[in-house]
Protein backbone atom coordinates (compact mmCIF):
# COMPACT_ATOMS: atom_id res chain seq x y z
CA UNK A 1 0.00 0.00 0.00
CA UNK A 2 1.27 3.22 -0.73
CA UNK A 3 0.11 6.44 1.22
CA UNK A 4 -0.26 9.23 -0.57
CA UNK A 5 0.29 12.95 0.44
CA UNK A 6 -1.78 15.74 -1.10
CA UNK A 7 -1.40 18.97 -1.15
CA UNK A 8 -5.21 21.21 -2.06
CA UNK A 9 -5.83 22.75 -5.06
CA UNK A 10 -9.03 25.02 -4.73
CA UNK A 11 -11.81 24.56 -6.73
CA UNK A 12 -12.39 27.10 -10.05
CA UNK A 13 -15.33 29.27 -8.93
CA UNK A 14 -17.08 28.36 -6.18
CA UNK A 15 -20.45 28.88 -7.89
CA UNK A 16 -22.21 25.59 -8.08
CA UNK A 17 -25.68 25.76 -7.13
CA UNK A 18 -25.92 22.47 -4.82
CA UNK A 19 -29.71 22.70 -4.74
CA UNK A 20 -30.32 22.69 -8.67
CA UNK A 21 -29.89 19.56 -11.14
CA UNK A 22 -27.23 21.15 -13.12
CA UNK A 23 -28.87 22.18 -16.75
CA UNK A 24 -26.09 19.48 -18.34
CA UNK A 25 -27.34 16.72 -16.56
CA UNK A 26 -30.33 14.48 -16.96
CA UNK A 27 -32.36 12.50 -14.42
CA UNK A 28 -34.01 8.97 -15.62
CA UNK A 29 -35.08 5.75 -14.41
CA UNK A 30 -33.12 2.32 -15.12
CA UNK A 31 -34.71 -1.04 -14.93
CA UNK A 32 -32.62 -3.43 -12.72
CA UNK A 33 -32.83 -7.33 -14.16
CA UNK A 34 -36.12 -7.77 -12.24
CA UNK A 35 -37.85 -4.73 -13.57
CA UNK A 36 -37.49 -2.63 -10.27
CA UNK A 37 -36.63 0.79 -11.18
CA UNK A 38 -34.28 2.78 -9.82
CA UNK A 39 -33.25 6.34 -10.43
CA UNK A 40 -30.06 7.63 -12.20
CA UNK A 41 -28.58 10.89 -13.30
CA UNK A 42 -26.31 11.17 -15.97
CA UNK A 43 -23.60 14.01 -17.19
CA UNK A 44 -22.79 13.40 -21.15
CA UNK A 45 -19.12 14.90 -20.61
CA UNK A 46 -17.72 17.95 -21.15
CA UNK A 47 -15.80 17.58 -24.40
CA UNK A 48 -18.19 14.34 -25.11
CA UNK A 49 -16.56 12.29 -21.98
CA UNK A 50 -13.13 12.12 -23.80
CA UNK A 51 -11.48 11.66 -20.57
CA UNK A 52 -13.44 8.51 -19.57
CA UNK A 53 -16.55 7.49 -16.90
CA UNK A 54 -17.15 7.40 -13.53
CA UNK A 55 -20.14 5.83 -12.27
CA UNK A 56 -20.74 6.56 -8.63
CA UNK A 57 -22.69 4.84 -5.82
CA UNK A 58 -23.52 6.84 -2.40
CA UNK A 59 -23.86 5.27 0.80
CA UNK A 60 -26.63 4.17 3.00
CA UNK A 61 -29.50 6.53 3.45
CA UNK A 62 -27.80 8.67 0.90
CA UNK A 63 -29.15 10.26 -2.48
CA UNK A 64 -27.29 11.41 -5.37
CA UNK A 65 -28.58 15.24 -4.83
CA UNK A 66 -26.20 15.35 -1.92
CA UNK A 67 -23.02 14.79 -4.58
CA UNK A 68 -23.97 17.18 -7.45
CA UNK A 69 -21.40 19.58 -6.70
CA UNK A 70 -18.63 16.60 -7.34
CA UNK A 71 -19.96 14.77 -9.88
CA UNK A 72 -20.38 18.72 -11.99
CA UNK A 73 -16.95 19.10 -11.44
CA UNK A 74 -15.93 15.51 -12.48
CA UNK A 75 -18.12 16.17 -15.02
CA UNK A 76 -16.17 20.01 -16.26
CA UNK A 77 -12.97 17.70 -15.63
CA UNK A 78 -13.73 15.90 -19.01
CA UNK A 79 -15.56 13.16 -17.62
CA UNK A 80 -18.96 11.29 -18.50
CA UNK A 81 -20.69 10.47 -15.24
CA UNK A 82 -23.33 8.47 -13.63
CA UNK A 83 -24.50 8.48 -10.51
CA UNK A 84 -27.62 6.14 -9.68
CA UNK A 85 -29.64 4.98 -6.18
CA UNK A 86 -29.37 1.67 -4.32
CA UNK A 87 -32.42 -0.53 -4.78
CA UNK A 88 -34.84 0.07 -1.60
CA UNK A 89 -33.43 4.36 -0.87
CA UNK A 90 -33.47 7.58 -1.76
CA UNK A 91 -35.70 7.97 -4.92
CA UNK A 92 -35.96 4.01 -5.56
CA UNK A 93 -38.41 2.48 -3.30
CA UNK A 94 -38.26 1.03 0.00
CA UNK A 95 -38.02 -3.06 0.84
CA UNK A 96 -39.12 -2.97 4.53
CA UNK A 97 -42.22 -2.05 6.23
CA UNK A 98 -42.25 1.23 6.17
CA UNK A 99 -41.39 4.63 4.14
CA UNK A 100 -38.19 5.37 6.21
CA UNK A 101 -36.10 2.15 7.79
CA UNK A 102 -33.83 1.22 5.68
CA UNK A 103 -33.60 -2.69 4.69
CA UNK A 104 -32.65 -5.01 2.34
CA UNK A 105 -32.62 -9.14 2.84
CA UNK A 106 -28.69 -9.61 1.91
CA UNK A 107 -26.13 -7.42 0.04
CA UNK A 108 -25.66 -10.05 -2.43
CA UNK A 109 -29.05 -8.28 -3.51
CA UNK A 110 -26.86 -5.19 -4.15
CA UNK A 111 -24.05 -7.08 -5.88
CA UNK A 112 -26.17 -8.22 -8.82
CA UNK A 113 -27.24 -4.95 -9.02
CA UNK A 114 -24.54 -3.29 -9.56
CA UNK A 115 -23.38 -6.16 -11.36
CA UNK A 116 -25.97 -5.36 -13.88
CA UNK A 117 -26.07 -1.85 -13.68
CA UNK A 118 -22.03 -2.06 -14.70
CA UNK A 119 -22.44 -3.84 -17.17
CA UNK A 120 -25.47 -1.77 -19.05
CA UNK A 121 -23.28 1.76 -18.30
CA UNK A 122 -20.18 -0.09 -19.23
CA UNK A 123 -21.70 -1.03 -22.91
CA UNK A 124 -22.55 2.76 -23.22
CA UNK A 125 -19.87 4.90 -22.28
CA UNK A 126 -16.02 5.92 -23.19
CA UNK A 127 -13.33 4.25 -21.05
CA UNK A 128 -11.49 4.20 -18.58
CA UNK A 129 -13.76 3.15 -16.64
CA UNK A 130 -13.94 4.21 -13.18
CA UNK A 131 -15.98 3.26 -9.57
CA UNK A 132 -16.44 5.67 -6.67
CA UNK A 133 -18.61 5.16 -4.55
CA UNK A 134 -19.22 6.63 -0.54
CA UNK A 135 -19.54 4.62 2.71
CA UNK A 136 -21.81 1.63 2.24
CA UNK A 137 -21.52 2.49 -1.79
CA UNK A 138 -17.47 2.11 -1.04
CA UNK A 139 -18.47 -1.74 0.69
CA UNK A 140 -20.49 -2.63 -1.81
CA UNK A 141 -17.87 -1.35 -4.98
CA UNK A 142 -15.44 -3.82 -2.90
CA UNK A 143 -17.54 -6.36 -2.42
CA UNK A 144 -18.58 -6.75 -6.13
CA UNK A 145 -15.24 -6.38 -7.03
CA UNK A 146 -13.70 -9.21 -4.29
CA UNK A 147 -17.01 -11.54 -5.60
CA UNK A 148 -15.49 -10.94 -9.60
CA UNK A 149 -18.83 -9.23 -10.53
CA UNK A 150 -16.99 -5.68 -12.50
CA UNK A 151 -14.28 -4.85 -14.36
CA UNK A 152 -13.33 -1.23 -13.61
CA UNK A 153 -10.00 0.35 -14.73
CA UNK A 154 -9.91 1.93 -11.46
CA UNK A 155 -11.68 2.68 -7.97
CA UNK A 156 -12.25 5.39 -5.61
CA UNK A 157 -13.60 4.54 -2.11
CA UNK A 158 -14.39 7.68 0.31
CA UNK A 159 -14.96 6.64 3.74
CA UNK A 160 -15.91 2.80 2.91
CA UNK A 161 -18.43 1.00 5.41
CA UNK A 162 -15.47 -1.74 5.92
CA UNK A 163 -16.20 -1.72 9.73
CA UNK A 164 -18.72 0.06 11.75
CA UNK A 165 -16.98 2.55 14.99
CA UNK A 166 -18.26 1.37 18.11
CA UNK A 167 -17.44 -1.48 20.60
CA UNK A 168 -14.17 -2.71 20.01
CA UNK A 169 -15.60 -6.48 19.81
CA UNK A 170 -15.08 -8.97 17.58
CA UNK A 171 -16.75 -8.96 14.34
CA UNK A 172 -18.11 -12.46 15.40
CA UNK A 173 -19.81 -11.48 18.43
CA UNK A 174 -21.34 -8.02 16.64
CA UNK A 175 -22.43 -10.27 13.96
CA UNK A 176 -23.81 -12.54 16.68
CA UNK A 177 -25.56 -9.94 18.66
CA UNK A 178 -27.18 -8.04 15.46
CA UNK A 179 -28.01 -12.41 14.30
CA UNK A 180 -29.91 -12.58 17.57
CA UNK A 181 -31.33 -9.28 17.31
CA UNK A 182 -33.32 -10.19 13.98
CA UNK A 183 -34.79 -13.32 15.68
CA UNK A 184 -36.04 -12.11 18.69
CA UNK A 185 -38.30 -9.47 16.11
CA UNK A 186 -38.89 -8.78 12.97
CA UNK A 187 -35.45 -7.99 10.85
CA UNK A 188 -37.29 -5.33 9.28
CA UNK A 189 -37.57 -2.91 12.57
CA UNK A 190 -35.37 -0.10 13.27
CA UNK A 191 -32.06 -0.80 14.35
CA UNK A 192 -31.42 2.68 16.39
CA UNK A 193 -33.49 5.64 17.58
CA UNK A 194 -33.62 8.39 14.42
CA UNK A 195 -34.71 10.66 16.73
CA UNK A 196 -37.07 11.76 19.65
CA UNK A 197 -39.81 13.43 17.00
CA UNK A 198 -40.19 11.00 14.60
CA UNK A 199 -39.41 12.72 10.86
CA UNK A 200 -36.95 14.88 12.98
CA UNK A 201 -32.75 14.59 12.31
CA UNK A 202 -31.22 13.70 15.25
CA UNK A 203 -29.90 16.98 17.02
CA UNK A 204 -26.05 15.81 17.00
CA UNK A 205 -26.32 14.68 13.38
CA UNK A 206 -24.37 17.01 11.64
CA UNK A 207 -21.26 16.38 13.64
CA UNK A 208 -21.15 13.13 12.93
CA UNK A 209 -21.15 13.90 8.83
CA UNK A 210 -19.15 17.07 8.20
CA UNK A 211 -17.60 20.85 9.70
CA UNK A 212 -19.44 22.46 6.69
CA UNK A 213 -23.27 23.56 7.99
CA UNK A 214 -24.19 25.12 4.73
CA UNK A 215 -23.68 21.84 2.73
CA UNK A 216 -25.21 19.78 5.85
CA UNK A 217 -28.20 22.08 5.00
CA UNK A 218 -28.16 21.32 1.12
CA UNK A 219 -28.87 17.69 2.50
CA UNK A 220 -31.83 19.15 4.43
CA UNK A 221 -33.32 21.25 2.13
CA UNK A 222 -33.06 18.22 -0.62
CA UNK A 223 -35.42 16.21 1.90
CA UNK A 224 -38.03 18.66 2.43
CA UNK A 225 -38.09 19.48 -1.63
CA UNK A 226 -37.99 15.83 -2.62
CA UNK A 227 -39.96 13.99 0.32
CA UNK A 228 -39.39 10.59 -1.51
CA UNK A 229 -35.75 10.95 -0.36
CA UNK A 230 -35.69 11.26 3.39
CA UNK A 231 -34.52 7.76 5.30
CA UNK A 232 -33.92 6.66 8.45
CA UNK A 233 -32.02 3.97 10.70
CA UNK A 234 -31.30 0.72 8.83
CA UNK A 235 -32.96 -2.30 10.15
CA UNK A 236 -31.61 -5.18 12.29
CA UNK A 237 -31.57 -7.03 9.01
CA UNK A 238 -29.45 -4.50 7.21
CA UNK A 239 -27.01 -4.20 10.28
CA UNK A 240 -26.88 -8.01 10.58
CA UNK A 241 -26.19 -8.91 6.33
CA UNK A 242 -24.08 -6.09 6.90
CA UNK A 243 -21.60 -7.62 9.34
CA UNK A 244 -22.07 -10.63 7.42
CA UNK A 245 -21.24 -9.11 4.23
CA UNK A 246 -17.75 -7.20 6.35
CA UNK A 247 -16.61 -10.93 7.35
CA UNK A 248 -16.69 -11.90 3.46
CA UNK A 249 -14.33 -9.07 2.78
CA UNK A 250 -12.14 -10.26 5.90
CA UNK A 251 -11.80 -13.54 4.33
CA UNK A 252 -8.21 -14.58 4.06
CA UNK A 253 -7.52 -13.88 0.38
CA UNK A 254 -10.14 -11.95 -0.39
CA UNK A 255 -8.97 -8.46 -1.15
CA UNK A 256 -5.67 -9.87 -1.86
CA UNK A 257 -6.88 -11.36 -4.96
CA UNK A 258 -8.05 -7.64 -6.24
CA UNK A 259 -6.00 -6.46 -9.01
CA UNK A 260 -7.90 -3.25 -9.63
CA UNK A 261 -5.79 0.20 -8.52
CA UNK A 262 -8.33 1.10 -5.83
CA UNK A 263 -7.30 4.77 -3.81
CA UNK A 264 -9.21 5.07 -0.28
CA UNK A 265 -10.01 8.43 1.35
CA UNK A 266 -10.46 7.82 4.75
CA UNK A 267 -10.45 9.80 8.34
CA UNK A 268 -9.14 9.23 11.58
CA UNK A 269 -12.06 11.01 13.21
CA UNK A 270 -15.24 8.86 11.21
CA UNK A 271 -17.51 8.08 14.14
CA UNK A 272 -19.86 5.74 11.55
CA UNK A 273 -17.36 3.69 9.75
CA UNK A 274 -13.92 1.88 10.77
CA UNK A 275 -10.84 4.08 9.94
CA UNK A 276 -8.32 1.30 11.18
CA UNK A 277 -10.54 -0.94 8.75
CA UNK A 278 -10.30 1.10 5.83
CA UNK A 279 -6.67 1.99 6.40
CA UNK A 280 -5.92 -2.23 6.52
CA UNK A 281 -8.03 -2.66 3.30
CA UNK A 282 -5.53 -0.19 1.41
CA UNK A 283 -2.73 -2.33 2.53
CA UNK A 284 -4.37 -5.53 1.77
CA UNK A 285 -4.94 -4.56 -1.56
CA UNK A 286 -2.17 -5.38 -4.14
CA UNK A 287 -2.87 -1.61 -5.76
CA UNK A 288 -4.39 -0.23 -2.82
CA UNK A 289 -3.58 3.65 -1.74
CA UNK A 290 -4.73 5.74 1.11
CA UNK A 291 -5.11 9.49 1.51
CA UNK A 292 -5.98 10.05 5.05
CA UNK A 293 -7.44 12.69 7.14
CA UNK A 294 -7.47 13.72 10.60
CA UNK A 295 -10.13 15.60 13.10
CA UNK A 296 -10.43 18.04 10.22
CA UNK A 297 -12.50 15.43 8.27
CA UNK A 298 -15.69 14.23 9.42
CA UNK A 299 -17.41 11.05 7.71
CA UNK A 300 -18.89 12.62 4.70
CA UNK A 301 -15.23 13.77 2.86
CA UNK A 302 -16.61 14.84 -0.37
CA UNK A 303 -18.91 17.56 1.38
CA UNK A 304 -16.35 18.91 3.71
CA UNK A 305 -15.16 22.13 4.27
CA UNK A 306 -13.47 23.39 1.53
CA UNK A 307 -9.92 23.01 2.40
CA UNK A 308 -10.50 19.30 3.29
CA UNK A 309 -12.77 18.60 -0.26
CA UNK A 310 -10.40 20.40 -2.21
CA UNK A 311 -7.47 17.96 -0.75
CA UNK A 312 -9.42 15.07 -1.38
CA UNK A 313 -10.67 15.72 -4.74
CA UNK A 314 -7.06 16.85 -5.95
CA UNK A 315 -6.31 13.02 -4.38
CA UNK A 316 -8.66 11.90 -6.63
CA UNK A 317 -7.67 13.90 -9.38
CA UNK A 318 -3.73 12.86 -9.42
CA UNK A 319 -4.64 9.17 -9.12
CA UNK A 320 -7.00 8.73 -11.98
CA UNK A 321 -4.51 10.37 -13.95
CA UNK A 322 -1.92 8.02 -13.01
CA UNK A 323 -3.78 4.71 -12.92
CA UNK A 324 -6.39 5.48 -15.38
CA UNK A 325 -5.21 7.69 -18.35
CA UNK A 326 -7.23 8.74 -21.24
CA UNK A 327 -7.67 6.47 -24.25
CA UNK A 328 -5.76 7.48 -27.15
CA UNK A 329 -8.33 8.22 -30.04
Amino acid sequence: MEEVAITGIPAQGRTFDRRAIAPAARESTFALADGHDIRRIDWPGANDGLRGSILFLPGRGDFYEKYLETLDQWHRDGWRVTAVDWRGQAGSGRLGEDAVTGHIADFSDWVDDLAYVWRSWKSETRGPHVLAGHSMGGHLVLRALVDHRIDPDAVVLTAPMLGMSGPPLPLAVLHGVARIMTKVGKPTRPAWKWSEKPGEMPANRRDLLTHDAERYADELWWREKRPELVMGPGSWGWVERAYASVRRLEEAGAMEDVEVPVLVLSTAADKLVSHPSAARAAQRLPKGELVAFGNEARHEILREVDPVRDRAMAGVAEFLNRVAPPEVA
